[in-house]
């Protein structure tokens, strides 16, 4: 385990460690050892697995997907868990398969185990475990979430995959502008300059911003970086607090498809843990975390009307939380007692459609974007030789 331990060193000094030792009791002695006086002690927090919010070097669909064929390969789950802390090149993930294997020789629940570390282990895979340990078969319920986490990754696949090639015309065309900017115009400038000829307006107002961009040149790379930073940061604070999804909710025609994914996801997760076995109430709690904070809002109100008696697909309809076609499908769920499945082909049917509206908007933002580079290049060229086209014409 890891200790964090505030000591006074010989010198008088406070001094900040960190240090991994089997318990308490050793830490302190290895303090001591170094001719230092214990002043506090406690378990180091596993501050690094930020959940959501921020990163994790623990990746739960590998651990899901090792821990389920070596539980099928006959080991049992401590054994299976020693396996996964020898082959561990992680430090941060072997503390917590240690801790995992400490908690069940204490007599814990694995699932009681898991939910120790809430920032590692979602409430759905705690919901899975916990679902399966009456029944013993936890490599199932491993494999549902590995199904899960790849159904839940594919269209966020698909949006990473679609973004690369528009980044990269970004970063190409930026990065030309900024070189014709910065160094090509500044020396058509000074030849312009030598002519004594009237030019243009606008090449005129581009020469002046090249001339101040050359002699000002590491203050205009300085600023460009910040107002990246800025903005890149920006971004990254309105996307944790919920305000980017709001912002592009509105937009008329992503905001739609922004919905159908929020959907896909909380009727995919719902009905996992309802075909596991999981009451539609404790369901409904468990799967808040998996969509935004205004859609958390409504899935709240709908889980105490379904708690005060109503039917599951009228509250989901009261709340926004279905469309013409997912209502039809939640109430033929009801009827046949079916409902966890039928959310589960709801999800298919959304990510069918999220999939081909994405495929479309890259088959048009695509060539859209290469136009815009290609307007602002070619505007800047056109300026700088448009003096030029001029003095011919004039020699003719």
């Amino acid at each position: 385990m890891r200790f964090d331990v505030r000591a006074l060193s010989s010198a008088n000094r406070i001094v900040q460690l960190r240090l991994e030792a089997a318990d308490g009791d050793d830490a302190r002695r290895q303090v001591e050892q170094q001719a230092m006086k214990v002043l506090d002690i406690r378990a180091a927090p596993i501050a690094r697995f930020a959940g959501r919010a921020g990163w994790t070097r623990f990746s739960l669909p590998a651990f899901s997907q090792e821990l389920r064929m070596l539980l099928s390969a006959g080991l049992n789950l401590t054994e299976a868990l020693q396996g996964l802390v020898e082959k561990e090149g992680v430090a941060e993930s072997r503390v917590i398969l240690d801790r995992l294997i400490e908690r069940l020789r204490s007599g814990h629940r694995f699932s009681a185990a898991l939910a120790e570390f809430p920032a590692v282990f979602p409430p759905l895979f705690i919901g899975l475990v916990q679902a399966c340990e009456s029944t013993g078969d936890l490599p199932r319920a491993l494999q549902r979430f590995v199904d899960y986490r790849a159904r839940v990754d594919q269209v966020r696949g698909q949006v990473v995959s679609a973004s690369i090639y528009p980044a990269i015309l970004v970063v190409v065309g930026t990065a030309v502008t900024l070189f014709l900017g910065g160094y090509v115009v500044p020396r058509f400038a000074s030849i312009y300059e030598d002519t004594g000829r009237e030019l243009p307006t606008a090449t005129r107002l581009m020469i002046l911003w090249g001339n101040f961009a050359g002699q000002h040149l590491p203050a205009v790379a300085a600023s460009l970086v910040a107002l990246v930073g800025a903005v890149a940061w920006a971004g990254v604070r309105s996307h944790r607090s919920g305000a980017l999804s709001a912002l592009l909710a509105r937009l008329p025609w992503v905001g739609p498809r922004l919905q159908l994914y929020e959907l896909a996801r909380l009727y995919l997760t719902l009905g996992l843990l309802l075909d596991s076995g999981i009451p539609v109430i404790a369901a409904l709690g468990m799967s808040g975390g998996v969509v935004s904070m205004k859609l958390r809002e409504r899935l709240e109100s709908a889980r105490s009307r379904i708690a005060a008696g109503e039917a599951f697909s009228e509250a989901f309809l009261q709340q926004a939380l279905t469309t013409s076609i997912s209502v039809r499908m939640l109430r033929v769920g009801e009827q046949s007692g079916q409902l966890g499945r039928m959310l589960i082909e709801a999800a298919a049917f959304y990510e069918g459609e999220v999939g081909r509206f994405i495929d479309r908007f890259v088959r048009v933002f695509e060539p859209t974007l290469m136009a815009l580079i290609g307007i602002v290049v070619g505007g800047i060229v056109l300026l700088l030789y448009m003096p030029i086209f001029d003095l011919a014409g004039s020699l003719q």
